[in-house]
């Protein structure tokens, strides 16, 4: 059978690289960030190629200034994003909980490397895992991605901006500093094949838009500065109206919304790869670079005739919960690849709820997972008896 010929312009890309193409094409005019390992090219690509655009780039005096600047330049209506890394999504957390509550459609870019603190500045990890998704305190509900190649750190990148315009959230990517520095082969899309979300905007007339209401969706439309509305931004919980309230109704109606808007589009965020499910008695869980050595360790099983699967997580947040629960009904185990000390492994616990053992294969020195030990930790986990 003739290979399915890929559609598209074929070019030689760096992961950070094909995050910043992806980001001119989805739209974005405005970034504003403070160089950091492994992100650096993020920023230095939208330096050399926003102003051509149109766009505009602005060097912060750190991440704080960097998070709050796009905050504001999207606001002012334009498509915005930063880039960064462990010690700078740290230092983001507060700005990225003002986002959430105001909700402001913002893309994070964090290139993951090893830490705590300034850990392992060009070395490989997936440490960002958890405070992705619990940085800022409260309620609220993440959307996070995580490309596996260039190819889909280009295709993610603009289904980022898409998530954050349709739904008026941040939204985080996470590469690590494998997928961010290396470069493969990709295929650029034709314009016409590429879908492009854009902000809901009024319909109304100033004296009746709120810019808080809580609609069917859960999406309320958008304005920027300037235009003639009436338009309050506050951390502080609000009403419809964006002013400040102490009111429990209000706020309750106000913290269901942040949670209902994401969930109810989970159809159009979730996204996941399956690669020899069908008959799986077993089942590898992996996402970002890790998954690429747990695709080869799968094949590897696979060529020894051991009936084992792979589920290829492109976005962890919100989990993919309903599927891991089927998935673990199928298995009788289920090994979780990942390059840190096991942070996504207990979400796939979770949801297995004892029906299959659940076990993990992790690497957190800085170095890449290589496929043999996933191999070696599957066989293990062939050798434990069913519960």
């Amino acid at each position: 059978m003739a290979k399915k010929k890929k559609k598209g312009t074929p070019v030689f890309l760096q992961g950070n690289e094909a995050c910043v193409d992806a980001a001119l094409t989805a739209g974005c005019r405005f970034f504003a960030g403070y160089p950091i390992t492994p992100s650096s090219e993020i920023a230095e690509g939208c330096a050399r190629k926003l102003p051509l655009l149109g766009g505009a780039f602005i060097q912060m005096e750190d991440e704080i200034g960097s998070i709050a600047a796009i905050i504001g330049g999207s606001l002012a209506g334009a498509k915005a994003m930063t880039a960064t890394s462990g010690p700078g999504f740290s230092l983001m957390q507060e700005n990225l909980g003002f986002a959430y509550i105001a909700e402001v459609p913002i893309v994070v870019v964090s290139v993951m490397r090893g830490g705590p603190s300034t850990g392992l500045p060009t070395r490989l990890s997936q440490s960002d895992v958890m405070q992705s998704r619990f940085g800022p305190h409260g309620d609220y509900t993440a959307i996070v991605i995580t490309p596996s190649s260039v190819q889909e750190v280009y295709d993610l990148t603009i289904h980022a901006f898409n998530c954050a315009e349709s739904l008026h959230t941040p939204v985080i990517l996470l590469l690590d500093e494998m997928l961010g520095h290396m470069r493969e082969k990709i295929y650029i899309p034709d314009v016409d094949d590429i879908k492009i979300e854009t902000r809901k905007y009024p319909t109304i007339p100033p004296d009746f838009f709120k810019p808080f209401a809580v609609t069917p969706n859960m999406v309320s439309e958008f304005v920027a500065y300037g235009e003639g509305y009436r338009y309050n931004v506050t951390g502080l919980t609000h009403d419809e109206e964006g002013f400040p309230t102490a009111n429990p109704n209000e706020i309750k109606k106000m913290l269901r919304k942040l949670r209902k808007k994401i969930h109810l589009h989970r159809k159009d965020i979730i996204l996941y790869d399956e690669e020899f499910m069908d008959d799986a008695l077993y089942a590898v869980v992996s996402y970002g670079s890790a998954a690429r050595a747990a695709a080869s360790a799968v094949r590897k099983a696979r060529s020894k005739g051991v009936r084992v699967g792979l589920i290829k997580l492109k976005t962890i947040w919100p989990f993919p919960g309903y599927r891991i629960h089927q998935i673990a009904k199928q298995v009788r185990g289920i090994l979780v690849a990942e390059l840190n000390m096991g942070q996504l492994i207990r979400e796939v616990d979770r949801y297995a709820m004892g029906r299959c053992k659940v076990t993990g294969s992790f690497r957190y020195d800085g170095r890449a997972l290589e496929p043999d030990e996933i191999y070696e930790n599957l066989t293990e986990l062939r050798s434990i008896k069913r519960r």
